[in-house]
């Protein structure tokens, strides 16, 4: 079957931390993205996290300077990154959770838990005409609650199921997978555009791309990590070709 083509946003954050590790301004995540952009990206996601670990203030000036692709800033519900992302006016911004101990985010944001903090993020950011996005759990509780606080957009965290195949519990990731596609079915159903990401290899990717609700997918650490042995440009090309593989399109 031929699905419409999923969009493809590719993370650079990890360029960021690159460079952090050894300090100046070398491997530059402006650059990074100018060739995500030119191997066929269809945005670039950026996570400015709390304690600035990889992407930092000034890399939001730059990215947008370095693309004409959409940039979708990943952010904390803090008023800190609020008052940020107003200021930068990304096209996309998706709250997502953030705890200073984690190696990267650990799953997905509990919107119905944190209603009162969320929502009246989710509304200012709207005012502004940024789209918002809520990286959740594949939950029919938390996209219902999405819904309801009007978010047009939630990013299913795809991190479990990547987990689950890796350690080759086959049963497992199928009945994630399944949760998955149910909940892509239900948010649609509300109106909610749907996208995928967290941990998504060429690997684990056909499943989740094939989903027919699904409309964009954001990846990076997997992208940034082939592309120190086969490139960046060859890196996305391969994730693009993988998706268009899973939608029928290639």
């Amino acid at each position: 079957m031929t699905l419409a083509r999923a969009r493809l946003g590719v993370n650079i954050d990890h360029v960021a931390t690159i460079r952090n590790a050894r300090g100046g301004a070398h491997p530059d995540p402006a650059r990074a993205a100018a060739a995500a952009q030119a191997a066929g990206a269809d945005g670039i996601t950026i996570h400015l996290r709390e304690d600035r670990r990889h992407i930092r203030d000034a890399d939001l000036a730059a990215v947008r300077n370095a693309v004409k692709l959409p940039i979708n800033l990943e952010m904390a519900t803090t008023e800190e990154m609020l008052a940020i992302a107003l200021d930068f006016a990304p096209h996309a911004a998706c709250l997502v959770p953030e705890r200073r101990e984690e190696r990267t985010t650990e799953g997905g944001l509990d919107v119905a838990r944190l209603h009162d903090q969320v929502a009246p993020i989710v509304a200012k950011l709207r005012d502004k005409g940024i789209r918002v996005s809520l990286f959740i759990e594949p939950s029919k509780v938390q996209i219902a609650v999405a819904s309801a606080m009007g978010a047009p957009v939630i990013e299913m965290h795809t991190g479990k199921y990547v987990e689950l195949v890796f350690a080759g519990d086959k049963a497992a990731a199928a009945e994630e997978l399944k949760r998955l596609q149910e909940a892509a079915a239900y948010g649609h159903e509300r109106g909610i555009e749907i996208h995928a990401g967290h941990g998504l290899t060429y690997d684990t990717v056909h499943p989740v791309a094939a989903i027919p609700e699904v409309r964009e997918l954001n990846i990076g650490h997997f992208i940034m990590g082939e592309a120190l042995f086969i490139g960046l440009d060859a890196a996305v090309k391969r994730m693009r070709h993988e998706i268009d593989i899973a939608r029928g399109l290639a």
